[in-house]
């Protein structure tokens, strides 16, 4: 695709140079599968060069001695090229090697131009090996250079200083490469653990979200359950005596149903619908507990409130007030589940404001508890609670009372406590 205005390639930035870029990944990966590949051609390639410098008499052009026979020449050039297959695998051992016909070549004045094959395994070296590796690769380089170097003092500069040249170059580009790589490799490290770690944030608040899901439709389902229930169990009884309050129990469960049903549509519309179409109903607040209360005693569990203490000036998060609200209405779905086993059951809820938090007490007059599953208050609710009071630094008490039957104790800190 073209760009009409600028008439350039819209695919990417530098075309050529993504090419290239795949270019030398394939190749990288290939040699990563079959270095000898990549090596055996270069030590071939440096070795018929060698053979052919020799054959064609070049190397007599910058000889010192032009009278050198000319098998040694190839014995010497074959020397510095064959090597080059293990440059890689064993670097150090093939400069050693290297050495002895480096000041055959120097002492002899042939001065072959494929002793600069030495400044290849010298860039392998600086490339992969340790930096003490580098130092004494150079070492060996240019002992033999000095003392062959001595045998044509008038020479000095033309047998010397060239390798010298040679080694630093090969030994700079060498680190140069060498520090872009591992630069690259820790570049590519810390996308993967960026990656990685998005991945798991991501797995992290999904958990979160579904257990924000389940405790909200816990309480929703639960409480307007146990709430129908209960009018069920007391419209069936006041049927054959009472059908005026068979009816009215009937209406309210008809009513209790439909608030149930329109709050789960309102938490699955915010799932499923896009964020600008979803239902966002204001959740419960403090203001909603007295019309809690007021349906939880006409399910037949009569409830008293007190308030103590004033209300702070600015009102607590809605985050705060929706925990107290869905406290409160676990803690009495739990009494109301044992309405009807415990003759003359009745609660009572008390919020005390003090200066940095609210103390929310529910309590019932039920001695025993028939059924429970979860007697030490280690049940799902109590958890969901219990998690609730931890999302704003709070802590729940829950279990048998002394003077009282069961209580739930929540202390939750206000705003102006967390500044």
């Amino acid at each position: 695709m073209t760009d009409h205005g600028t008439g350039r390639s819209t695919t990417g930035a530098f075309p050529l140079t993504g090419h290239i870029q795949r270019l030398l990944q394939r190749v990288r990966a290939y040699d990563r599968r079959r270095p000898l590949v990549w090596d055996g051609l270069l030590a071939t390639f440096w070795v018929l060069f060698a053979v052919l410098d020799v054959s064609s008499g070049g190397w007599r052009t910058v000889a010192v001695d032009r009278s050198v026979p000319a098998p040694l020449v190839l014995v010497m050039s074959v020397a510095f090229s064959a090597p080059l297959l293990w440059r890689r695998s064993h670097p150090l051992a093939v400069l050693v090697f290297m050495a002895p016909f480096s000041l055959a070549n120097v002492w002899t004045g042939a001065v072959i131009q494929a002793a600069f094959l030495q400044e290849i395994v010298v860039f392998n070296i600086a490339l992969r090996q340790p930096m003490r590796t580098l130092a004494w690769s150079g070492g060996i380089v240019l002992a033999p250079l000095v003392i062959g170097a001595g045998h044509f003092p008038d020479d000095w500069n033309r047998l010397f200083v060239p390798h010298l040249y040679a080694l630093a170059f090969a030994s700079l580009v060498g680190i140069v490469v060498r520090t872009r790589k591992e630069y690259t490799e820790a570049l590519v490290d810390r996308a993967n653990r960026l990656e990685l770690e998005r991945d798991q944030q991501a797995r992290l608040a999904a958990a979160a979200e579904r257990t924000r899901i389940a405790r909200e439709m816990h309480d929703i389902i639960g409480h307007n359950l146990s709430v129908i229930t209960g009018l069920a169990d007391g419209g069936a009884y006041a049927a054959a005596k009472s059908p005026e309050r068979a009816a009215q129990a009937l209406d309210a469960i008809g009513t209790t149903s439909r608030q149930a049903l329109a709050e789960l549509r309102r938490l699955l519309g915010v799932l499923r619908d896009a964020p600008d179409r979803a239902d966002r109903t204001p959740q419960p607040t403090l203001d909603d507990i007295d019309a809690l209360l007021t349906g939880v005693r006409a399910a037949g569990l009569p409830v008293r409130l007190h308030r103590h203490g004033t209300p702070p000036a600015v009102p607590p998060t809605a985050g705060r007030q929706l925990t107290v609200y869905r406290v409160v209405q676990e803690a009495l779905t739990n009494t109301l589940k044992h309405a009807a086993t415990v003759p003359s059951l009745a609660a009572e809820v008390t919020l005390t404001y003090r200066a940095t938090e609210l103390e929310v007490l529910i309590t019932d007059n039920g001695t025993r508890r028939p059924g429970t599953g979860a007697p030490d208050g280690t049940g799902q609710g109590i958890t969901g609670m219990r998690e609730r009071a931890s999302l704003y630094d709070g802590t729940l008490e829950a279990g048998r009372s002394v003077t009282t039957g069961w209580q739930v104790r929540l202390l939750l800190p206000l705003e102006d406590s967390l500044s």
